[in-house]
């Protein structure tokens, strides 16, 4: 069957551990996203973050008179650089696998956050969301870093095709500062 992707890069002058703490702790992801509410409904099997753990997040936009939440399994954690997830509810797609990657760069962090799943009808409809969404998650992640990051470093930037900051996050940037900042992959 085909797939399809989604991918969006920034690079930030955040440490690559103000990154980390952001990103693998998915009850901070309403401090900086689109999120209304995220908890863990289940520890990992070997530490509370770690693969096996199952978390979910509600969005706080309402979409069809509710908020959708959407549940992810963890797969995979290298600690400081990398975890990857599976959708397990909430989003109607088949076989999905995200990963979030970090990687010193330029006195700061790139990060890389990339996902792909079968092509089916339901999924083509996620993909039309996912391939603007994905650009403001990482847009929102890096630029709540830089905030509360205690050792900013100097700013590296790359383009993008576009994207614009997202609803409730930190950054409220203008559109052609963030096509500066960020790039769909």
């Amino acid at each position: 069957m085909n797939r399809l992707d989604v991918c969006a890069e920034r690079t930030t002058p955040a440490t690559p551990e103000a990154v980390w703490a952001l990103v693998s702790d998915v009850t901070r992801y309403p401090r900086w996203g689109p999120w209304g509410a995220a908890e863990y409904r289940r520890p990992g099997e070997t530490s509370p973050r770690g693969p096996g753990a199952i978390q979910w997040l509600q969005s706080s936009r309402r979409y069809l008179l509710r908020y959708p939440v959407s549940i992810k399994k963890i797969l995979e954690v290298q600690e400081g650089t990398s975890l990857a997830y599976t959708v397990v509810g909430g989003v109607p797609v088949r076989n999905y696998r995200a990963d979030v990657t970090l990687t010193p760069a330029d006195g700061g962090t790139s990060i890389r956050w990339a996902s792909s799943w079968d092509a089916t009808a339901r999924g083509r409809l996620v993909w039309r969301s996912l391939r603007t969404f994905y650009p403001q998650i990482v847009e929102a992640l890096a630029t709540a870093a830089e905030s509360h990051d205690p050792q900013p470093r100097s700013i590296a930037t790359t383009l993008t095709q576009g994207g614009i900051a997202c609803p409730g996050s930190p950054s409220r940037l203008p559109k052609a500062h963030l096509q500066q900042r960020s790039r769909q992959c």
